[in-house]
């Protein structure tokens, strides 16, 4: 059992450690193919030899970052089959699908125009070229939104049906899986976000230009199309969030109770605007959870529901029985005791149609099917000892959320900034404390990127799939020690792949900042 547990905690790490670098490139990737495809668009459109030279030095440096990005992704998939193959054999018909579209059509079509857009200046038409380069843009989108179909699925999973016959889940319903509620929030929340980490990075490399006093012109033009993708990136992104929101109050009220610290809930709920976690707080006991707490009046209600007298259940409520359905309305439901007990009955169950089926007793198997498929629903509870284990990480999903939220109104803020700067204040443009600014935000952007990864999967813990399989049930028959080693092999793998893109950029980017990009045909 102790090495069951460290495999799972060693596959787990392993994972996150994958996805986490995985996620410092994709957004990236996704932010500067709209902000170079709108470049390219001016360019063709004024046919300024200017645009096309400022097009080439983002393209250059989207490239360099997009090599990266494939290469994390693919590690990632194959972990899937490597480390959690259980997990793959439960639902590999289902979680495969969209995985398999990423790869056949946005992939491919990634691929087929990166190369005309990399290399075709001169060999093909100005209208070929922009279309390609906005066929790249739409493909890593593309890509993007089949990964979240996928990962939605897993918080809230729709379109299937359990084959005990087969010992699996299997799709019956594509759309419901694709054009699920929680899908399409976190495909738009998670691309639109990518476009404020690809404008604050233009706007940081411009304000390290404006530093050295070269390329001025540059750096300007480039603020003011990444401001502005800044702005609307922003904007979505807080739309769609609050999408986020009111989804995760409906399918994952655990996750909501865990962001908030809340472990009794009432009407009107509060928001915590600030708080510390008193990190020895269980559910049931009587100890205080949030020290130093400031609140927002009925701020919880009003995001979760959309109605600031709404009840919000916490971790408590939530464990006793007591949540809230798809109006909104209090209800009393099924208690976490309550659905580890009819886990183990669905468990129970399955076993004995196994035993049926291998024996050829019809019977048997048409009884051991009416006793599973009405506690189907809470299978996964059947591995829990307990229900507090079905509750997450309460402080590193609090403070996830306040992490995410308070770097994206700053982000907010300095979008507006640079509209300003480049409509009305140019002189603020000079001015090292916009620099400082600029090239500060860089780090900044991509922790509240990172935070809200952290948020949307600590929050769902125990779950690999909510409700139906818990993380320990998952993984593969691997030893710790096998798990161990690739973990420490990929983290030294990704921080040289990551410091050389970094030096590779820094570099790139210290030449620019000596030559005339305008002028240099090399660029």
């Amino acid at each position: 059992m102790n090495d069951l547990l460290s495999t799972v905690d060693w596959s787990r790490a392993q994972f996150a450690l994958t996805a986490m670098y995985h996620w410092l490139f994709v957004p990236l990737t996704i932010g500067l193919s709209l902000i170079v495809a709108i470049m390219e668009s001016i360019y063709v459109r004024t046919g300024k030899e200017r645009w096309k030279s400022i097009t080439k030095f983002w393209m250059t440096l989207f490239g360099i970052n997009f090599a990266c990005g494939v290469a994390t992704g693919i590690i990632l998939e194959f972990e899937f089959g490597t480390n959690w193959s259980n997990y793959s054999w439960f639902v590999g018909d289902i979680f495969g699908a969209p995985l398999a579209i990423e790869g056949i059509v946005a992939f491919f079509m990634e691929a087929t125009f990166v190369a005309v857009m990399f290399f075709g200046w001169g060999k093909v038409s100005r209208r070929f070229h922009l279309v390609s380069t906005w066929l790249v843009a739409v493909g890593v989108s593309l890509s993007a939104l089949w990964i979240l179909v996928a990962n939605a699925w897993m918080q809230y999973p729709v379109g299937m049906q359990f084959d005990p016959a087969q010992m699996r889940n299997v799709m019956d319903d594509f759309a419901a899986v694709a054009l699920s509620p929680v899908a399409l929030n976190k495909f738009f929340h998670a691309v639109t976000s990518s476009w404020v980490v690809g404008g604050v990075f233009v706007i940081g490399v411009s304000s390290w230009l404006l530093w050295r006093k070269r390329n001025v012109e540059v750096a300007r033009d480039s603020i003011t199309i990444a401001a502005w993708v800044s702005l609307a990136g922003i904007i979505f992104t807080m739309w769609t969030g609050d999408g986020s929101a009111v989804e995760v109050a409906r399918v994952q009220p655990m996750k909501l109770a865990a962001m908030e610290g809340l472990y009794d809930g009432k009407q009107g709920q509060e928001l915590v605007g600030f708080g510390l976690v008193n990190p020895d707080k269980k559910p049931g006991d009587d100890k205080q959870a949030i020290f130093a707490e400031i609140s927002i009046p009925y701020g919880l209600s009003i995001l979760a529901n959309h109605d600031m007298n709404s009840f919000v259940p916490g971790i408590n409520d939530l464990i006793n029985g007591v949540s809230i359905n798809a109006e909104g309305d209090t209800i009393n439901t099924v208690s976490y005791a309550e659905r580890i007990a009819m886990g183990k009955q669905a468990r129970t169950a399955l076993a004995d149609y196994g035993k049926a089926q291998a024996a050829g007793d019809s019977a048997a198997m048409a009884e051991a099917y009416t006793r599973l498929m009405p506690n189907y629903k809470y299978f996964g509870y059947g591995y829990l000892s307990a229900p507090e284990d079905a509750v997450p990480n309460v402080p590193m999903t609090f403070y996830a959320f306040r992490i995410m939220v308070i770097i994206g109104g700053y982000l907010l803020a300095l979008a507006l900034l640079g509209i300003v700067c480049t409509r009305w204040k140019a002189a603020w443009l000079e001015k090292r404390w916009f620099h400082i600014v600029g090239i500060l935000s860089i780090p900044l952007v991509w922790v509240c990127s990172q935070a809200g990864w952290v948020l949307a999967e600590v929050g769902r813990q125990p779950w690999v799939i909510q409700d139906l399989m818990p993380t320990g049930v998952a993984i593969s028959d691997i030893s710790a020690s096998s798990v161990q080693l690739t973990f420490w092999l990929f983290a030294i793998l990704f921080t040289l792949m990551l410091a050389a893109e970094v030096s590779i950029m820094l570099r790139y980017i210290n030449r620019t900042s000596k030559t005339d990009i305008i002028n240099n045909s090399k660029l």
